[in-house]
């Protein structure tokens, strides 16, 4: 339990930032398995327009600590050769 006024307040921004992060994760979650499934439905159209949201949100993510860069370097390379295999 936070006794001092400063570990109060450190306690109560910790909760705020781990909301806003696992919205912010979450978020780039979802798009990566909007591109998957629209490969998966075989619809190259779509796997293209939302593949280009997934990049853009899954940088952020990465910009914000995140996400490790590397992985998401792989989820983007991967999900970019599959779409150029439909």
């Amino acid at each position: 339990m936070a006794n001092s006024a400063g570990s109060r307040k450190r306690a109560r921004q910790a909760v705020q930032r781990n909301k806003h992060n696992s919205q912010i994760r979450a978020k780039a979650r979802t798009f990566i398995k909007k591109v998957a499934y629209a490969i998966e439905a075989g619809n190259k159209k779509e796997a293209i327009l939302g593949f280009a949201a997934m990049q853009k949100n899954v940088d952020q993510a990465v910009n914000k600590g995140l996400i490790h860069k590397n992985q998401a370097a792989r989820k983007k390379s991967r999900l970019s050769a599959q779409i150029k295999a439909l």
